[in-house]
């Protein structure tokens, strides 16, 4: 007679330099929205869980901001939040962009690995967009680093290696419980989401014209069986970045309401009613009091 398998549980850290893939990664392996994805860097703000459940193990995984030099504190919060989930996981994943040149962003991040967290698998992504003959430098370079448990070259949008790479972070893990129900794919309350989809929609239809100084915050929030309400301030640092957003005749604020709204009503069936309004205030990724208003753990907005 067999023995049953134990069930597996953990933590997993998400760690990389902005624009490495790390969202990308997290949706593909709990295959559903966790973070939001976008082309400009340092997109992710907060520490979110994506969790993934299989028979035998649950894995929570921690999407990250990118690893960078904080110039505000909006950013020091974002590194905080890097140096938390590698003091709270029970492995990391170093994600790595290999199509990029290897440079000093790089070097910190090892030295993070080295300084919080024992346990590291290395995901090399985008591998689709590298010849083959060019890994293999790459992989000793980080090899002679950092004691990586494993190398995996990767591609999160295409899905390539993931099976592999899942499956040797399951290995890993502890023996434990369930730390969340089966219906559950991440820790965001649905303020949280509904404002991370909001800037998103902003940062793709702003992200030639404005700097990634804006914040989405959630007015008002009214879930009802036939329709949910959602006031949201969207907030820009300048005045000159106000009709940026607006556009002539409100006709860009439109489109971000429109597709922000199709996107919600994927989790807020069957309709959403959106209005949307947008706010000057020059000091406030320095603005403590704001600042804490974004992190979803207070049931707050969203920055970008």
């Amino acid at each position: 007679m067999s023995e049953t398998a134990p069930f597996k549980s953990g933590f997993v850290a998400i760690v990389g330099r902005p624009n490495a893939g790390k969202s990308t990664l997290v949706n593909a392996l709990v295959e559903s929205k966790v973070s939001i994805v976008t082309p400009v860097p340092q997109t992710t703000r907060n520490r979110i869980l994506g969790i993934l459940h299989v028979p035998d193990a649950q894995v929570i995984f921690m999407d990250t901001p990118g690893v960078h030099k904080p110039l505000s504190r909006l950013n020091e919060q974002m590194m905080n939040y890097v140096r938390q989930a590698l003091a709270d996981r029970d492995l990391a994943v170093l994600i790595v962009d290999a199509s990029e040149k290897f440079g000093k962003g790089d070097e910190f991040v090892i030295q993070l690995l080295n300084q919080y967290s024992p346990r590291a698998i290395l995901a090399l992504n985008k591998v689709d967009k590298v010849h083959k003959p060019a890994l293999l430098p790459l992989m000793e370079r980080y090899s002679k680093l950092y004691g990586f448990e494993e190398i995996f070259p990767i591609s999160a949008l295409k899905g390539e290696g993931l099976k592999g790479l899942l499956a040797a972070i399951i290995r890993r893990l502890p023996e434990g419980p369930a730390y969340f129900p089966n219906d559950e794919y991440t820790d965001q309350p649905e303020r949280f989401l509904a404002a991370e989809i909001i800037r998103e929609m902003v940062i793709r239809h702003t992200r030639q014209e404005l700097p990634y100084v804006t914040a989405v915050m959630i007015e008002q929030f009214e879930e009802g069986t036939s329709i949910t309400r959602i006031h949201a301030t969207i907030v820009v640092e300048k005045d000159s970045q106000r009709p940026i957003v607006i556009g002539s005749g409100a006709s860009r604020l439109k489109e971000i309401g429109t597709d922000a709204r199709k996107e919600l009503e994927k989790l807020f069936p069957p309709k959403v009613y959106l209005e949307l309004y947008v706010k000057v205030d020059p000091e406030w990724r320095n603005n403590p009091a704001r600042i804490a208003e974004l992190d979803y753990r207070n049931e707050g907005g969203s920055a970008s």
